[in-house]
């Protein structure tokens, strides 16, 4: 039974860091084949927004907004996705959800969800 789970999430003032992790579990004997990973949040009352996207061959987009302080990575094995944020700010208080797409699902939608770690700006 494939999970994502997300960590690294807190409480953390304006203009300090925090970086979130997302790990494929429940995958014993065998790689999982994603062919994108990526991070979302979402406020309330607020739509879920993309945050940024890693594909199987390591390229990297992150919303334009964003992209002078978020930073999303992958480890060597791929069975771990990181968002690094800086300089945070109030608006920046959200859940933040990992996701994973594989199969047929590729280039559609993402299949896998994580459950969500909050981060909270003061």
């Amino acid at each position: 039974h494939v999970q994502l789970v997300e960590s690294g999430g807190g409480s953390v003032q304006t203009g300090g860091s925090l970086k979130l992790s997302c790990t494929i579990s429940g995958v014993s004997g065998h790689i999982f084949d994603t062919c994108g990973m990526a991070w979302y949040r979402q406020a309330p009352g607020k739509e879920r927004e993309g945050l940024a996207v890693i594909d199987s061959v390591g390229k990297r987009i992150v919303s334009d907004s964003l992209k002078d302080r978020f930073t999303i990575s992958q480890d060597g094995a791929k069975a771990t996705i990181r968002l690094q944020m800086n300089n945070l700010k109030p608006e920046d208080t959200a859940m933040y959800y990992c996701a994973a797409q594989n199969g047929v699902w590729c280039g559609k939608e993402y299949n896998y969800w994580g459950q969500g770690t909050q981060v909270t700006v003061s």
